[in-house]
């Protein structure tokens, strides 16, 4: 079956109908961002990829359950059930900063947008991204959730009130302060993240 012909709706429907294939299709076509999002938010590999597999085993069930409404995004859906599995962990952890930066093992954010660029143009790009990324774990845990579910993970203002059950303005204001915020590290730290 060609993966490209169906919307996601389509192999949610095929899967609840017996389709084990079409479940496989959905993985393989969100499981970057769905991992993307727990790493970002955990920081450790293991724990990351426990987490992940933990969110696709409740996903399955929940499909099963026919706890699945069509009345949003599949992968909004999915971030949701891995958000709360996260929050999960860290009420068992009692406490939210376990991880350090040095678990960070590669550059998540390589992205083909920077393939025409030169060597050293995709040097300083990745130095910039890596300067910010640094920057957001600074952020109260809050604003380092809309950036991330906003700027790596693409979800809309919508979504990300959705994901984090507060109102669009809320997350709005929180992106607002965010960016204040980072406006104020960038100086602090005198970083330039600009082409020289």
């Amino acid at each position: 079956m060609e993966a490209s012909k169906y919307s996601d709706h389509e192999l949610v429907r095929q899967f609840i109908n017996g389709e084990q294939s079409s479940f496989e299709i959905l993985i393989k076509r969100h499981k970057d961002k769905v991992y993307t999002y727990i790493f970002l938010m955990v920081k450790n590999n293991q724990l990351a990829e426990d987490i992940f597999q933990e969110t696709f085993i409740k996903v399955i069930k929940s499909l099963h359950a026919g706890k699945y409404q069509e009345n949003g995004k599949f992968i909004s859906w999915v971030v949701r059930i891995a958000h709360n599995l996260i929050i999960d962990h860290f009420r068992k952890e009692k406490q939210m900063k376990t991880f350090s930066n040095d678990d960070y093992e590669n550059d998540l954010f390589n992205s083909t947008r920077f393939a025409e660029r030169t060597i050293e143009e995709t040097i300083i790009q990745e130095q910039i991204e890596t300067d910010l990324r640094k920057m957001v774990e600074f952020l109260p845990q809050e604003q380092k959730e809309v950036i991330i579910l906003r700027h790596y993970l693409d979800l809309s203002f919508k979504e990300i009130a959705e994901q984090t059950n507060v109102s669009i303005n809320t997350a709005l204001g929180r992106m607002r302060y965010a960016l204040i915020n980072l406006r104020k590290l960038i100086e602090e730290k005198n970083l330039s993240l600009t082409y020289r």
